[in-house]
């Protein structure tokens, strides 16, 4: 989203709200708009009081009424970057406010509360949807997550990242000592070097050979144990990381499980993956690697500056000089380089949901011979991502190089103050060659440390992106004590309403009461709410408005796994798991027999074909079973309803992928699977529902008819017309 330029009026939203409340103290439904008709920046806030609109902006004392009785409809139209709210009236369409995109949630809620409220119904508010927006930059939040990646605390993350460190306190306690340990130990090799040079090789007296060669031994001895420990070390930290990685998938994965059909299909699937994969293993870098080589760093730093200044403060301030500065400028260019990772990592998020869904969809990609289309859309993602990666390196090249010139011009002052202090005989070549061995590991750190920003930038973004999905709140819940229950299959829509944005609705003012038993029809056009209707049912959504009861008990008391696992689905779009066909079978219940997975395979006509396959059922299919047709897909997915003997079958478009002749023989499998089975049946072939107890014709978002074939047909209503035409098409077929 492109941010406006500042508003030229010097009123602050927070300084409104105050004004606006104390016009109207018991205002509600707030919302907040930023541009005027001509798209120039403002400052607005407006809420809802008394069957009255009320606006207030920074260029007016009083407030604005408009009364809801002055117009027949309310509704939001989505403009080039901006929104606007509008009423219709009769006088035409009129424009109350218009804001940029942060603004859509508020105006879009402000809009469905007002046509609820004029439509006589009570508009359930559980929260604003002002708060919805980024208080500090007013971006709008992730439905379902309260995190802005832009204003985010790090300090908060980091502490939050760390309980993943605690199921391996113990071996992680065992590398911090062996951090002290190497860099206690480490700490003595420049003394020793010291003493091998005054001592024996600098020496104007007598050198005694074997106390030389023990001093030698006594060097190599420390290194070794160094070395050994280092081993140690390491081998602890990543049977450590490997674990925490596994953790954290884990623990990312389980939560995308939980989240609700809507929290994950707002996200694209290379998205999730990415943060499964990618983030996770950045967050794991920053536990196992930075975390830990970040106190052994700051140990060095200070065990080395201690030693650094009991042997010669004046010349250890001459090193540190430059630090300061140093640190001063990583200190303003934090938020820079955050901004340059964040960047990054939504350029690379991009191309890895470009390439998963070429992989996806290459069937489509090779039968529109798009190959060259694709190769282009990901060759400019990639390159985009490429040159925002190339401009952050650029960057960085440009600002470190200065940095560790500065560092190291404390160097170049322990050659001339120690050379000075040689020739003038106030300090020995081995004490020199201490100071500067331990100058050089105090640098060393340093140089770690400049580079932390960079590290820290790119792995806070991916803790922040982990949080988001971990803190995401899911949608569909159960509730504290939900019921495990045997359904027998009564399922009552009480005037249902749903959207799947909160704004428009896809299903309005909807009752159906379905007996056990039954077998449903529900007929429409695409798009009047037929697919949402069983969602409901599965519970993949809740109702914005009224309830859903099964056997008289709420659906939202039921128990999610409890509900599911006594319905059985044949979807639209037949999905197949890659793996062996009697696996795909099994998939409804991996308890199954052997027997029972070939009857419910015969039962959806599917044995027939299946034993012609080379393999049989141990056969392979491709990925989504793309070595399968598409009326052997749907068959497989047939027996795998059947397979879990549901208490509820849904059958969407369950026989669009068969010929006539294979749907002949399938119509009757249907008719004993549905016997004494509640089944919900969508099809646009409607001989397909010549079985149907009940037909529902829905139109614009209501149940338009109800009845039999026989009663709808006598009513000449749209069902009616439906069939005919079907007929009609039907002959003009056979003719050709």
């Amino acid at each position: 989203m492109k941010k406006t330029k500042k508003s030229p009026y010097s009123v602050t939203l927070d300084a409104l709200k105050l004004r606006f409340k104390g016009l109207c103290p018991d205002s509600e439904h707030e919302f907040r708009y930023t541009l005027t008709a001509d798209n120039q920046p403002l400052v607005g806030y407006a809420a809802y009081y008394d069957k009255k609109l009320l606006f207030l902006d920074e260029r007016s004392i009083d407030l604005r009424l408009v009364d809801i009785d002055s117009f027949s409809e309310i509704r939001c139209r989505q403009n080039y970057g901006c929104i606007a709210l509008e009423i219709v009236t009769d006088k035409g369409d009129v424009e109350l406010c218009r804001g940029d995109m942060s603004c859509m949630l508020g105006m879009q809620a402000t809009a469905k509360k007002i046509t609820i409220i004029k439509e006589g119904r009570t508009p359930n508010v559980e929260e604003d949807r002002i708060e919805k927006s980024c208080p500090v930059c007013g971006e709008p939040y992730r439905e379902g997550s309260t995190i802005c990646l832009n204003c985010v605390d790090k300090k908060q993350l980091i502490k939050r990242v760390l309980p993943f460190l605690k199921p391996f306190i113990f071996p992680l306690i065992i590398a911090f000592l062996l951090f002290f340990a190497i860099s206690g130990v480490s700490l003595l090799i420049p003394q020793i070097n010291r003493m091998l040079i005054d001592n024996y090789i600098q020496s104007s007296g007598n050198v005694v050979l074997g106390a030389f060669i023990s001093v030698i031994l006594l060097l190599a001895g420390v290194e070794l144990a160094v070395t050994l420990m280092g081993i140690v070390r390491s081998i602890t930290i990543a049977k450590v990381g490997n674990k925490i990685s596994v953790n954290i998938k884990n623990s990312l994965y389980q939560k995308v499980q939980q989240l609700s059909l809507a929290g994950i299909t707002k996200r694209s699937s290379g998205e999730i993956i990415n943060r499964i994969t990618n983030d996770s293993s950045m967050v794991q870098e920053f536990l196992t690697d930075t975390v830990p080589v970040l106190m052994q760093q700051l140990l060095n730093l200070v065990g080395i500056g201690i030693i650094v200044f009991i042997m010669n403060w004046k010349l250890a301030l001459l090193i540190v000089s430059p630090m300061p500065i140093i640190f001063m400028m990583f200190y303003f260019l934090r938020d820079y380089t955050r901004r340059m990772y964040h960047k990054q990592w939504h350029a690379s998020s991009n191309s890895n949901t470009i390439l998963h869904d070429i992989f996806q969809g290459i069937r489509v990609v090779k039968v529109f011979g798009m190959e060259k289309y694709e190769l282009k859309r990901f060759d400019k993602a990639i390159k985009t991502e490429s040159e925002i990666s190339a401009h952050n390196e650029v960057v960085w090249q440009k600002i470190m190089p200065p940095m560790n010139f500065l560092m190291g011009i404390g160097e170049y002052f322990i050659l001339a103050y120690a050379g000075v202090r040689i020739i003038s005989g106030d300090m020995t070549l081995g004490e020199m060659q201490a100071f500067l061995a331990y100058a050089g590991m105090l640098y060393g750190p340093l140089r770690w440390i400049t580079f932390l920003p960079r590290r820290l930038s790119r792995q806070l973004t991916s803790i922040a992106k982990v949080f988001e999905i971990i803190d995401e709140e899911p949608e569909i819940k159960d509730a504290e004590k939900p019921l495990d229950v045997t359904l027998k299959g009564d399922i009552d829509f009480e005037n249902a309403y749903f959207s799947y944005d909160g704004y428009e609705y896809v299903l309005k003012d909807v009752s159906l009461k379905i007996k056990k038993g039954d077998m449903i029809g529900i007929v429409g056009r695409s798009g009047v709410g037929k697919s949402t209707l069983i969602n409901l049912i599965m519970r993949l959504y809740d109702l914005n408005e009224g309830n859903l009861v099964f056997d008289n008990i709420d659906v939202r008391k039921i128990s999610q796994h409890s509900l599911r696992s006594q319905i059985g689905v044949v979807l639209q779009e037949t999905f197949l798991f890659r793996g062996t066909i009697y696996n795909n079978i099994a998939y409804a219940n991996p308890k199954a027999t052997y027997d029972e997975v070939i009857r419910a395979a015969k039962l959806a006509n599917a044995h027939q074909f299946i034993m012609k396959l080379p393999d049989g059922y141990n056969t392979l299919v491709g990925e989504r079973g793309q070595t399968l047709s598409g009326g052997e897909r749907q068959r497989i997915a047939i027996a795998r309803a059947v397979l879990r003997n549901p208490s509820i079958l849904i059958l969407d478009e369950a026989t669009a992928s068969l010929d006539t002749e294979t749907e002949k023989l399938i119509q009757d499998s249907i008719a004993a699977l549905t016997k004494n089975r509640t089944t919900i049946a969508i099809a646009h072939r409607l001989s397909t529902l010549r079985n149907a107890t009940r037909l529902i014709v829905l139109e614009k978002n209501k149940i338009e008819e109800e009845g039999t074939h026989d009663e709808l047909m006598r009513k000449n209503g749209r069902y009616s017309k439906l069939v005919l035409a079907q007929r009609q098409m039907s002959k003009l077929t056979n003719k050709k």
